[in-house]
């Protein structure tokens, strides 16, 4: 079964063959899987080499004259490093791009803490206009993609990682899915997070959603789903709270609580595998039960 970056170069690459208004901007990472495209379109993939903010810039020229620019590295890379040019060379002057990351906030710990990125969608969130996708399987990364590569000259995040769900889920672009229903309260599962969630969740009367777009926020979806409670779980994969103010604005008009799981600000230093991370943050199907467990009931 592939993974979600190599769903990706296989996309992207034929999203080439066909629609001559794309362009593939890199920064060394990814290269060799985009050799047969930059073979047969070597005047729309482009290298930049280890430059992340020429990465941006670069796309943001392309933009500027009517291509649609997919820029491509680690989140961490992509998002943190070269942050101002993502607001100045993107959004500042009104152009378009699709921002597709890897390595998510934990894919490769034998990197250390510079190829990790769990702060990258609250950054984003600084900004206006942003489209982002966190899929949970291979299968809900090509709907993304093939949905923010034909969006027009929006400003799109697909952000990819190795940590994913064992299943797809047939998602909307921009809504939230009702995975189960219940009553007692609303558990909100972003990406890779959802199968922790329904393990965690399995005995809990709970509404379960899953969200593959984050942003915009699906505020009417979160509302339809609510019950007789209106206690809701954020889990993201991702810096903690990093949701919690759009459902908070999603709810203002009704008493209600928000409960943000998430990474926390913390730098967890004795790097391991993606599940010894989920364990040390709380995010594993064990800890997931006991904190949602006590929240809800």
């Amino acid at each position: 079964m592939d993974t979600m970056r190599e769903r990706f170069a296989a996309v992207t690459t034929d999203l080439l063959d066909h629609d001559p208004r794309l362009a593939l901007v890199l920064a060394d990472i990814g290269v060799d899987a985009f050799a047969p495209a930059a073979a047969r379109h070597p005047d729309r993939v482009v290298n930049v080499g280890i430059r992340e903010q020429l990465l941006i810039g670069t796309a943001g020229g392309l933009a500027l004259t009517g291509m649609r620019p997919i820029a491509h590295t680690f989140a961490s890379f992509l998002i943190e490093r070269p942050w101002e040019q993502v607001k100045l060379d993107l959004v500042h002057q009104g152009v378009g791009a699709v921002l597709v990351s890897a390595a998510g906030s934990y894919d490769w710990p034998a990197g250390g803490r510079t190829h990790m990125a769990p702060g990258d969608v609250a950054l984003l969130d600084t900004l206006p206009g942003w489209t982002v996708h966190v899929p949970g399987h291979p299968d809900e990364a090509e709907t993304l993609l093939r949905h923010a590569a034909a969006d027009g000259d929006s400003l799109a995040y697909v952000r990819l990682s190795a940590h994913r769900n064992e299943h797809p889920v047939p998602v909307v672009p921009g809504r939230f899915t009702r995975v189960r229903e219940g009553s007692r309260g609303v558990v909100l599962a972003v990406g890779p997070m959802l199968d922790a969630v329904l393990a965690a969740t399995e005995t809990m009367d709970v509404t379960v959603l899953y969200a593959a777009t984050v942003r915009p926020f699906d505020a009417a979806g979160l509302r339809a789903a609510i019950g007789e409670r209106a206690d809701v779980v954020l889990v993201e994969p991702y810096l903690a709270g990093t949701s919690a103010t759009a459902a908070h604005d999603a709810l203002a008009d009704l008493p209600h609580r928000v409960l943000a799981l998430g990474v926390p600000k913390e730098e967890h230093r004795h790097f391991g595998s993606i599940p010894e991370h989920l364990a040390a943050y709380g995010l594993d199907a064990t800890a997931l039960r006991a904190r949602i467990s006590e929240y809800v009931w």
